[in-house]
């Protein structure tokens, strides 16, 4: 049988290196939406419902980008295609969206940016698997994670560096301040180049090539007619329905917090697609499509999902009330207009740097984890790390001390961006690769879903709305991804580098 041959370093690096540019433009997104939100007019409490676009775009996109280039093949390869189509939308959206002229706007092009990553970003998880044998994927997804932290990191302290340098860092009522604005136009040009190099540098395998290395891959159950049972399929739509239209009514007879109306229409949306799935003949469509091998996922994935619920979670706990925590709690405002809420948002942008800074240097430290304690022990060591980096927040009063406490948060998040894909990988058939990593992103954006719609009405009932708390959820939920990780079953056989 055939197998894939390794490839260099330098081949890794460039296959890799399109994400220096995507986790750019994620990075400004993650470190500055919610400023930008709150300097157009938000209230903290609807700051969650605005980065509703985030996960729900991840939820739609992926899957469906992943069914598609599993089954595209052209003169640009089968994965590159996606790549430079987000990466042009991205860099679009990231160039008008410090320009947004109004709160409504700023939400909508969330969505068109975060789409456009999703289209990029998708394709490259399942790079990865097609171009890489088995020893030698941990080295890419580690790869991919140095490149996640280094872009980041320029990302992140962009607007901290340019106020350094004198840029105008407290914008007229309602504007932006131009250090925002300029870093999110280097953004887009530090998006659009990288993406064109690994597009420029990076050969693709044929179709008809790439089905012969199957041999490295464990085989999945097709969808057909015999392998959905359509009678529980039935059964769970319904109920699952059935428990979202009470939740609306709920929320309707008793007022509750307008958040809760995304948890419940989950409910129904995911029922309504169990109905739909329950009625297909033969596995025909693509939506139908998506739902089967959701249907007949590894078992694999289906332990790994609990891992990557728990720790999205608390990323996306993180990501929106940092912010506001920060400025709050060590720079004592919550005035958006004012200078020290703007200072305190820089502030947030150099944590934010540091922590993906210590990711990139953690993705050279990881394999050595690996080597010596195994994946799932590497993985639980590194997400406690960052969820007690993220509950010292609590305790910690000088905003400087904070630097500290993203060290952990940074080993954490390089290990969520690489070992759950290393623990996953080997189970996934090479002509479904990409689908299956889309369906994988399901237990990334589910949590972020689910955050979005709880956190601000469990911080008004048990925390006086007081975002600092939110980074306390997320601290505990990070040591119970952890936890979660030691029921995956370790791989028997895993060739592991000697860097990233």
């Amino acid at each position: 049988m055939n197998r894939k041959p390794e490839l260099s370093f330098w081949q890794i690096w460039n296959m890799c290196f399109g994400f220096l540019g995507i986790q750019f433009g994620f990075a400004l997104q993650n470190a500055n939406v919610s400023r930008i939100f709150q300097t157009l007019g938000a209230d903290v409490s609807d700051i969650p419902s605005l980065w509703i676009a985030a996960p729900l775009t991840g939820l739609l996109v992926q899957p469906l980008i992943g069914h598609l280039s599993d089954r595209t093949w052209g003169r640009l390869g089968r994965r590159r295609p996606y790549f430079l189509v987000g990466a042009v939308l991205a860099t679009l959206a990231l160039l008008w969206m410090p320009n947004a002229p109004a709160l409504w706007v700023a939400a909508g092009l969330l969505w068109i940016m975060d789409a456009s990553f999703n289209v990029s970003m998708e394709p490259f998880r399942a790079f990865v698997g097609d171009q890489l044998p088995t020893q030698q994927r941990a080295q890419g997804y580690a790869m991919q994670s140095f490149f996640i932290g280094t872009g980041a990191v320029v990302a992140s302290l962009l607007p901290w560096l340019l106020a350094k340098l004198g840029v105008d860092n407290v914008g007229a009522a309602g504007g932006m301040p131009d250090t925002v604005k300029y870093a999110f136009y280097f953004g887009g040009v530090v998006l659009l180049g990288s993406v064109l190099w690994t597009v420029c540098t990076t050969r693709e395998y044929p179709p008809d090539t790439l089905l012969a290395f199957d041999a490295d891959t464990a085989s999945a159950p097709e969808l057909s007619a015999e392998t959905v049972d359509r009678r529980a399929a039935w059964r769970k739509g319904l109920a699952w329905v059935a428990v979202g239209v009470i939740a609306i009514a709920l929320i309707v007879r008793m007022k509750l917090d307008h958040n809760l109306y995304l948890l419940a229409g989950g409910f129904v949306a995911y029922g309504l697609s169990l109905l739909w799935l329950s009625r297909a003949h033969g596995g025909e469509g693509m939506f139908t499509q998506v739902l089967g091998d959701l249907n007949a996922m590894p078992e694999a994935m289906r332990k790994l999902a609990w891992v990557q619920f728990f720790s999205w979670f608390a990323m996306f706990a993180m990501w929106i009330y940092t912010t506001p925590a920060v400025t709050q709690v060590h720079f004592g405002s919550a005035d958006p207009h004012s200078i020290a809420y703007n200072n305190g948002a820089n502030w947030v942008d150099v944590l934010f740097a540091v922590y993906n800074g210590f990711a990139a240097l953690a993705a050279v430290v990881i394999p050595w984890m690996v080597r010596r304690w195994g994946l799932r022990i590497s993985h639980l060591i590194n997400v406690c790390l960052g969820g007690a980096g993220l509950l010292s927040f609590l305790l910690i009063r000088d905003p400087d001390w904070l630097l500290l406490s993203m060290v952990g948060v940074g080993f954490a998040w390089a290990s969520i961006l690489s070992l759950p894909y290393a623990l996953l990988s080997d189970n996934l058939p090479a002509a479904k690769m990409g689908v299956y990593m889309g369906i994988f992103n399901f237990f990334i954006v589910i949590p972020q879903l689910l955050a979005a719609s709880v956190l601000g009405v469990l911080l008004k009932l048990f925390f006086h709305g007081q975002p600092i708390w939110a980074l306390v959820l997320g601290g505990a939920s990070l040591i119970v991804a952890g936890l979660c990780t030691l029921r995956v079953r370790e791989p028997t056989q895993q060739a592991l580098p000697t860097s990233a």
